[in-house]
């Protein structure tokens, strides 16, 4: 077993080759179902996996080529998925907790690759010593054609169905190194399989984040915990909470924790024990290192985001929100609302925020500022701002929300996306909101009462006055239903109406509710909608007679969603096109 890797039962070690022999034989492989075959056939160290696992104690885990959101509701999980090309994850019931194991299925996990590790690390150090890459890629490919020249594949003894890794390259670095004789390099035998898992690991450890690489290129991750020594547990979109097989000792974890810094280009000391930072892929990473202000030793916290948002029809799916609430919230976006989503820390707010932008029209410009890039707006005319911290020795000054908030009013854009409001920005957001700019952002409160009250107080500071220019309060949180699963609802889309100078007040009415016994949403304002009748329908031209025409358009809409969500559609980027086609053919033109 790997070092620090241990598998919840006991395992078979088998005698079989899969890299070379016919599949056919094996009698696994033979009672596979067909996209399991396909994976086995893909990576067959897939099948040195199986042949390991004590199939008549625990039986024959599932081979899923893609996760299903109703997986989660098994109630003992025994089946694996893959995590990109060459990893795959088995997820296994643990019945004495209530977290089930996450097993990374690796290639030098399976493959013993121990032996030949010393030789490739002793030549690489000597060959890439030469070269300065100037970004990640050529890094990887400088790796790869290192790896060419001191691996040689061995299919002398094998069947010859090994392909070879000598192929020609078009990267301007390959062929500096010469032949082999001619660098008079020390070589070392492998066979295709042992030479896939050498590459992965020297790719996972040189460039990739080691023992973490699994998790973050698993794109079910949303959240990756290791609290001190033991385990690292994890928050999975299907699974809920699951613990790894991956655990620390004391002195292991200060080690990772130090190569970890480093590789993100903060490195930690005692002395500044805290890091926060932004990993390659986007995601939000704490680390505390030392056990002088943690108890259980250095821990760490990588709080991950998909490559691409989720859609509202993929949320709709989830019972977050409905139809009805999708084709409200498009009105509101496309007709210039502000609006704040609110709730508690992994409430899915920021999940939320990126949906809904996908119903700001296409040709609008827009400006996004944050501390962390969370924010990912569909729109070709996007600037992206990201806040900086000062610079250490290098001249460089701070450059806050506050700062870039401000900047932003001068680009004149169209919709301003803040990506968390905590402090004095939110003033300027305001003031942003006054002057006719709609502000979507988030905000931690569980209530509107709490947001208000955090708005006005210290160290925001908004006058009441100034509040009811902010339209929209979406109000969402984790909730946890009776079979105990843990949820993300829409609790309420609130309307602000406005200040009361006699009770010094904000009034609000609740136009959408979440109901916990039937775990639906009803519209409550339907018919008295402050905003859809006060400000939507006198923008739109409607008279106060015929307000019902605003509902019908709301109901219009909420057929034309529900119909692109049975038609199949739910990536992001197609459901905005859709929506940009729906509003080209002027389908959502409402005639008065």
């Amino acid at each position: 077993m790997v070092e620090g890797f241990t598998l919840p039962f006991e395992a078979n070690r088998k005698p079989v080759d899969h890299d070379h022999s016919d599949l056919n034989q094996c009698g696994i492989y033979r009672i596979l179902p067909e996209e399991g075959k396909r994976e086995a056939e893909k990576n067959p160290y897939l099948l040195d996996y199986l042949h390991m696992i004590p199939i008549d104690e625990i039986g024959m885990p599932k081979i899923y080529p893609k996760l299903d959101r109703k997986l989660g509701e098994l109630k003992t999980p025994n089946l694996i998925y893959p995590a990109g090309d060459e990893i795959y994850i088995h997820i296994y019931p643990d019945m004495k907790d209530v977290r089930n194991y996450y097993i990374p299925v690796e290639q030098h996990f399976i493959v013993d690759i121990g032996p030949y590790l010393p030789i490739v690390e002793e030549r690489l150090v000597d060959m890439v010593a030469k070269f300065n890459p100037t970004s990640l890629e050529e890094r990887k490919e400088i790796l790869r054609e290192c790896l060419a020249k001191i691996c040689v594949i061995d299919d002398k003894k094998k069947q010859k169905t090994a392909t070879t890794v000598q192929k020609k390259s078009n990267f301007p670095f390959a062929g500096l190194f010469g032949s082999k004789e001619k660098a008079g390099l020390k070589t070392v035998t492998l066979t295709k399989n042992e030479y896939r898992a050498v590459e992965y690991y020297v790719m996972r450890e040189k460039v990739g984040m080691g023992l973490l690489e699994p998790v973050i290129k698993d794109p079910n991750i949303e959240d990756i915990t290791c609290d001190g020594y033991g385990p690292i547990f994890l928050e999975h979109k299907v699974f809920k909470g699951l613990k790894t097989t991956v655990e620390f000792t004391n002195k292991d974890l200060n080690k990772f924790v130090l190569q970890l810094s480093e590789k993100i280009g903060k490195p930690i000391t005692f002395a500044s024990p805290i890091v926060d930072a932004t990993l390659p892929d986007g995601s939000r990473i704490n680390i505390v290192y030392g056990d002088d202000v943690s108890k259980r030793g250095s821990n760490f916290t990588i709080r991950k985001f998909s490559d691409k948002p989720l859609s509202l029809l993929t949320l709709i799916d989830g019972g977050s929100l409905d139809y009805t609430m999708a084709a409200y919230l498009w009105i509101m976006l496309q007709e210039g609302m502000s609006a704040f989503v609110s709730g508690e820390t992994a409430s899915g707010k920021t999940t939320l925020l990126n949906a809904m932008m996908a119903f700001i029209p296409p040709n609008a410009k827009i400006v996004s500022i944050e501390d962390t890039a969370e924010v990912q707006a569909p729109h070709k005319n996007w600037t992206r701002e990201i806040t900086r911290g000062a610079g250490k020795g290098m001249n460089m000054s701070d450059v806050g929300m506050f700062d870039l908030l401000k900047a932003a009013l001068r680009q004149r854009p169209n919709y301003i996306i803040v990506g968390e409001i905590r402090g004095v920005e939110g003033a300027i957001a305001f003031q942003a909101i006054q002057t006719g700019h709609p502000v979507l952002s988030t905000f931690h409160a569980a209530s509107v009462e709490k947001l208000i009250q955090r708005l006005t107080g210290d160290p925001i500071n908004v006058p009441k006055t100034y509040v009811d220019n902010l339209n929209l309060v979406i109000i969402q949180s984790a909730v946890r239903r009776p079979d105990g699963r843990i949820v993300r609802r829409v609790l309420s889309i609130n309307e602000i109406v406005g200040y009361n100078p006699q009770t010094k007040g904000l009034s609000f009415v609740e136009a959408f509710a979440w109901d916990p016994v039937t775990d639906t949403h009803s519209f409550k304002a339907y018919g008295s909608s402050y905003l859809l009748e006060q400000k939507i329908a006198r923008k739109l031209g409607i008279p106060q007679t015929r307000t019902k025409l605003i509902y019908d358009e709301l109901e219009k809409r909420a057929k034309i969603l529900k119909k692109i969500g049975e038609s199949g559609i739910r990536d992001y980027a197609e459901f905005f096109s859709m929506i940009t086609q729906v509003e080209r053919k002027g389908l959502t033109k409402m005639e008065v």
